[in-house]
């Protein structure tokens, strides 16, 4: 488990599953932790923790990002956070090419510009469509430290790359625009994204975001 510094929220990070998804634990500032996109190892991801799961993002609806969802629900009562066109298919459950993904209960289905407080934290819903229809972004810039701003970009945005848009719900024109709006945040913003290392809207602006405009 790795701790990513410098955000305004405590962060850590575990890379799991075949295709090595990132799993944040975010501090949430009451004695809890977000979890995000839990991929598979419900316990693994509770003993990480070391305490409450207070929460559960889910960025889309693509199989490796909620693996884990429904177990982790289950085990620990907290609710799942994820965009209103996502959750159908979080819910219905799929097929990731050799076994049954469970659906998982969205429990807070948010719309583009939903805030919302998780304990101490307060979150912004951005809504990023280009991977898949319901990509969300989660914003953070009020946390429980000092630090910039958060974004849990899931497979919008990456370090120097973004997410594919050839899969069934993509599209490039979405994902530029989506880019676009993402490009406008804080320079110092902490981006934590689905896959790869961490990276900031500075550097992204210049080197993925503008590449795209």
């Amino acid at each position: 488990m790795e701790e990513v510094k410098g955000g305004c929220v405590r962060v850590r990070m575990l890379v799991m599953g075949p295709i090595g998804n990132n799993v944040y634990l975010l501090d949430d500032g009451a004695d809890g932790t977000i979890a995000v996109d839990p991929t598979q190892e419900a316990e693994g991801i509770i003993a990480a923790a070391g305490g409450k799961i207070s929460a559960i993002f889910i960025t889309h609806s693509h199989w490796d990002h909620l693996g884990a969802a429904s177990e982790l629900r289950r085990k620990t009562n907290a609710p799942v956070y994820a965009s209103r066109i996502d959750s159908r298919v979080i819910e219905e459950g799929q097929w990731d090419g050799h076994r049954r993904i469970e659906g998982c209960e969205v429990d807070r289905k948010l719309e583009d510009g939903d805030v919302f407080e998780v304990g101490k934290t307060r979150w912004k819903a951005l809504l990023t469509p280009g991977h898949t229809k319901g990509g969300l972004c989660f914003y953070c810039d009020r946390g429980t430290r000092a630090g910039a701003p958060v974004l849990v970009s899931g497979d919008t945005l990456f370090c120097a790359s973004i997410g594919r848009t050839d899969f069934e719900g993509g599209s490039m024109a979405d994902m530029r625009r989506s880019l676009g709006r993402l490009g406008r945040l804080p320079d110092a913003t902490l981006v934590l994204p689905g896959h790869m290392q961490t990276t900031t809207i500075q550097a992204e602006r210049g080197r993925t975001i503008q590449a795209l405009q």
